[in-house]
C-alpha cells in the first residue's frame, strides 16, 4: 500500500473511532415536551417555546426541580410531540417527556421516573348519550388520537378506527364539529386541553389503563447521566417537592 493511501486509510479509521464515542455526561441535555396541560403547557399560549421559564405544568415542573438538584446543563423546548420524540429516538443526551412507560417502549430509550401518572380516559362530544362498559364498544367508531401518542398506538394495534394528526391541539374542535365520533386523552388534560380550545363539557364515556409517566432519555445517553438524573429524583421526591408541585396542580 502507497504511503497516500496508508495515510486516508489511517485517517478514516480514526475518524470512524471518534464517531463511535459516545456522547459525554458533560454535554448539554436537550429536552422536549409538549403542549399536554396540566402536565406540560406553555406559559404564553404558544403552539413552540425556547425557553424553560415559558413552559409551565406538572412534568415539567418536576422535571426542572430534578434538574436543578444536579450539575447538568440543559435546556428546555417545547414543540410538538413527533417532532421531541424522534429526537429523543435518535440524538444523544436528548429526551422527551412525560412519556408513558411501555413494554414495547422500554429498550428504547433509558427511563428517568415515574414522574406522575395519568388515566387514559375515552371522551365524547358536549350533549352525547353515548355510553361504554368496556373498551370494545368503542369498536366501529372513529377515535380522534395524535401520532406516536401510545394511546393511539395502543388502539390502532388493537384494530381501533384512530384518526390520527400531529398535534392533539386540533381534536377537541374535531370531536365537536363531528369529524371524530370520540377522543383519546387523559382524564385530568382532556378536558383542560379542551377549555384551551374553547371547548367545553365533553362527556368523559369510558376511563382505563391507568399508566406512569417519565422523562425518557436517548439510549445514546451516558449511564452516569440517567444515575445522575434518578438520584436527583429520589432527593426531590425525599424533599416533598413532588408533593407540593402535586398540590400546586389540584393532584
Amino acid at each position: 500500500m502507497c504511503k497516500g493511501v496508508r495515510l486516508i486509510a489511517l485517517m478514516l479509521a480514526l475518524f470512524g473511532s471518534l464517531a463511535a464515542v459516545p456522547a459525554s455526561a458533560s454535554e448539554k441535555l436537550y429536552l422536549y415536551t409538549e403542549n399536554f396541560p396540566p402536565y406540560n403547557m406553555s406559559a404564553t399560549g404558544r403552539a413552540f417555546e425556547h425557553n424553560e421559564n415559558s413552559i409551565d405544568g406538572i412534568c415539567t415542573e418536576m422535571v426542572k426541580a430534578i434538574l436543578q438538584a444536579t450539575d447538568l446543563d440543559y435546556v428546555i423546548k417545547l414543540r410538538n410531540w413527533n417532532y421531541g420524540y424522534n429526537r429523543a429516538l435518535s440524538k444523544a443526551n436528548h429526551g422527551i417527556f412525560c412519556t408513558t412507560y411501555t413494554e414495547e417502549r422500554a429498550p428504547l430509550f433509558k427511563w428517568v421516573g415515574p414522574l406522575a401518572q395519568n388515566l387514559w380516559t375515552v371522551f365524547a362530544p358536549p350533549g352525547s348519550t353515548f355510553t361504554m362498559e368496556k373498551l370494545e364498544d368503542a369498536k366501529g367508531k372513529t377515535i380522534g388520537g395524535y401520532r406516536n401518542d401510545v394511546r393511539s398506538e395502543y388502539l390502532l394495534k388493537r384494530g381501533y378506527d384512530v384518526s390520527v394528526i400531529d398535534s392533539d391541539d386540533l381534536n377537541p374542535k374535531r370531536l365537536v364539529l363531528g369529524q371524530i365520533d370520540l377522543w383519546i386523552a387523559e382524564r385530568l388534560a382532556g378536558p383542560y386541553l379542551a377549555s384551551q380550545q374553547d371547548v367545553e363539557g365533553l362527556v368523559p364515556v369510558f376511563s382505563f389503563n391507568d399508566v406512569d409517566l417519565y422523562l425518557a432519555m436517548s439510549p445514546d445517553t451516558p449511564d452516569e447521566v440517567i444515575e445522575e438524573l434518578n438520584e436527583a429524583l429520589e432527593i426531590t421526591k425525599k424533599d416533598g417537592i413532588f408533593d407540593a408541585i402535586g398540590t400546586k396542580y389540584g393532584l
